[in-house]
């Protein structure tokens, strides 16, 4: 990290692109997998474990990951183990994946202190659900002076998660659409599960400014990692919005940086731009299809922790703007996915998890774990939805 500050310092000094700018404009498109954080036994967080489940799911298509989320156990870890999975799922991700870590606590406060930490970590955006423990003092005004303050302090952009059954509080579509309006607050994560809501915040927000972000030659997101690990090459080509740069033999050799990090013919990162609007994310994976055609952007999904690539084809499919090969897709995740991660819960991804090729073990107490007649229909389930 002090690498890559000290070349930003360097940038700023020098009127170059600072790639921790272009996270404020990132796309959110396609599926992220949210990911599961893996304990002992004895409830320490398995740091190993999660760093081999993120370089798994780094080798897959998913557009990027959610760490701390509702599947994440966000609220069964304490600040400093929040930071620790933070980082070391940063460390371990592919550049190309879009972070988004869930940051969320009662306070505006605690809850820009976690996004700073993210920021330092390299991560692209911060996921923010609504306060719960005063909830009958969750008014509109509250709920807007909350997402407000934060989106001001937070350097990163903004993503509103509205999930009523575990936060008392549906965002009303017109909330949203005000909120969206703040430049720092990029996206919804709508995880009702209606496809009715979905519709409605597609609408709702479709007159908010559009933003312009940087995305590769076949529009892909641009991260800040991505963009850092350009800045540290010698031979990098940085072309952004027709502007370009070369970072210096001195300057390099100034950060420190080690001979192997750099190397000469490192490939140029080639952009270009796309005008997008707010984005609607869906959180449910029974109506992923639904949604996307219902104007969803994408989708930030539990099941997708077990089952990335059944997931990501229902999404290429629709893509490719094949109907009935979407369709198939859909309905082969449809019913495993209520019955793993929507009745079964916490547990139930994880064990999948395990069965599927990454490391889920059991969640944190209070959770119950499952029976062994659960785990077996678990394995009933995903027998057609191997990764």
């Amino acid at each position: 990290m002090a690498a890559v500050d000290s070349i930003r310092s360097m940038q700023r000094q020098s009127g170059k692109p600072d790639p921790s700018d272009y996270n404020k404009n990132m796309l959110m498109e396609g599926i992220f997998a949210a990911v599961p954080t893996p304990f002992y036994p004895d409830e320490r967080v398995y740091l190993r474990k999660l760093e081999a489940n993120v370089a798994h799911y780094s080798r897959t298509l998913l557009s990027g990951l959610l760490l701390l989320g509702s599947t994440g156990e966000a609220v069964m870890l304490d600040d400093a183990e929040s930071r620790e999975v933070l980082r070391v799922a940063a460390a371990a991700a592919a550049a190309e994946k879009v972070l988004i870590a869930g940051v969320a606590r009662e306070s505006v406060k605690g809850t820009v202190a976690l996004a700073e930490a993210a920021a330092g970590f390299g991560y692209d955006a911060v996921l923010v659900r609504t306060p719960t423990y005063y909830a009958n003092q969750m008014s509109t005004a509250a709920v807007l002076h909350y997402f407000r303050s934060v989106a001001d302090r937070s350097p990163l952009p903004v993503i509103l998660y509205n999930i009523p059954q575990f936060v008392p509080y549906n965002i009303p579509v017109e909330v949203t659409a005000e909120l969206a309006q703040h430049s720092n607050i990029i996206a919804i994560k709508d995880s009702t599960g209606s496809v009715e809501q979905i519709r409605a915040l597609v609408e709702g927000v479709k007159n908010t400014p559009r933003r312009t972000v940087t995305v590769t030659p076949i529009f892909e997101a641009v991260t800040g990692r991505m963009l850092a690990a350009q800045a540290g090459s010698e031979e990098t080509l940085v072309s952004i919005g027709g502007v370009e740069s070369h970072p210096s033999d001195k300057d390099v050799a100034r950060v420190g940086h080690p001979d192997s990090s750099i190397k000469a013919g490192h490939p140029a990162l080639k952009t270009r731009t796309k005008e997008v609007g707010f984005a609607v994310l869906s959180g449910s994976t029974a109506t992923l299809l639904e949604s996307l055609e219902a104007g969803a952007a994408g989708a930030i999904l539990g099941f997708a922790a077990c089952a990335p690539q059944a997931c990501q084809e229902v999404y290429l499919a629709w893509k490719d703007r094949d109907r009935v090969l979407a369709l198939e897709k859909q309905q082969r995740i449809a019913a495993p996915s209520k019955r793993v991660l929507g009745e079964l819960g916490i547990n139930g991804v994880k064990y999948a998890c395990d069965f599927n090729g990454y490391y889920g073990g059991r969640g944190r107490a209070p959770l119950v774990g499952l029976t062994w007649a659960e785990k077996a229909e678990i394995e009933g389930l995903l027998a057609g939805i191997r990764n």
